[in-house]
Parts: structure tokens; sequence; C-alpha cells
């Protein structure tokens, strides 16, 4: 069994699961007007800014996550920002075909990334974190 107090693991945790936001929220800028058009598409209202806020959100809270910083209410907030988003965009029992399966997969792929979500804001961030540093 790894000792918990020095080992890597959840800093390896954290890496890959500050990936999927710090890539994505890049990506909504990189392609910002189509994620505009699919915002728009859904009703949501202010799509702009609602975009831009989710790009922002997205790279801060990946970046604090990458760095250990705030975990713990980090990880509760994206968890929070994640219901609405993955209800929203992957409402794959809405659709038929191909598209269906793709968006169920991204449904069951956010409610992963959201179990590990609350796994940071329970446990921490681990030692090699800010929050360690921090603490000590």
């Amino acid at each position: 069994m790894t000792n918990s107090t020095s080992s890597a693991v959840p800093f390896i945790g954290r890496i890959l699961m500050s990936s999927v936001f710090l890539v994505f929220g890049a990506l909504k800028f990189a392609t910002f007007g189509y994620y505009v058009q699919l915002a728009a598409g859904r009703g949501m209202p202010l799509p702009q800014a609602a975009i831009a806020g989710a790009a922002i959100l997205e790279i801060l809270g990946g970046l604090a996550i990458l760095a250990g910083f705030q975990t713990r209410i980090i990880s509760w907030i994206l968890f929070v920002y994640m219901i609405p988003t993955t209800i929203l965009f992957h409402n794959y029992w809405a659709l038929q075909g191909m598209l269906r399966a793709a968006m169920e997969a991204h449904f069951f792929k956010n409610m992963a990334i959201m179990g590990g979500l609350l796994f940071l804001a329970n446990w921490g961030a681990g030692p090699y974190s800010v929050d360690a540093a921090r603490a000590k």
C-alpha cells in the first residue's frame, strides 16, 4: 500500500483531471463562434457571455486543480457547473442514431469527471499541491 502522505498519485490524477478543463476551456476561445452558435441553438440566454464565462471558469478551474490551489472549493464549483452543462449539451435521450451514441458517451464521460471532482472535493489535492504547502 502506498503511503498517502508522499504519494504522487493525487498529483497525476490532478494533471489528468485538469487537462479536460484546460483543453476545452481553450477550445471554447479558439472556436468561440461555434460554441456561441451551439449555446444559442440550445436556447441559452446571452450565449456570448455564457461561453466566455464557461471558458474562463474551465481554464481558471483547470489551473487551480493542476496546482492544487483551493482544490476542495474549486472542485465543488466545477461539479455544480457541470450539472446543467451535461444535461443541456449532452441530452442523448432526445436524440437518435449515431448522434445519440456520441452524446451518450459524452454524457457518461462528464459523469465520470463529476465523480472525480467529488473525490477531489472530499479528499483534497494531496501532498504535492499548493494546498498542502500552505497547510504546513
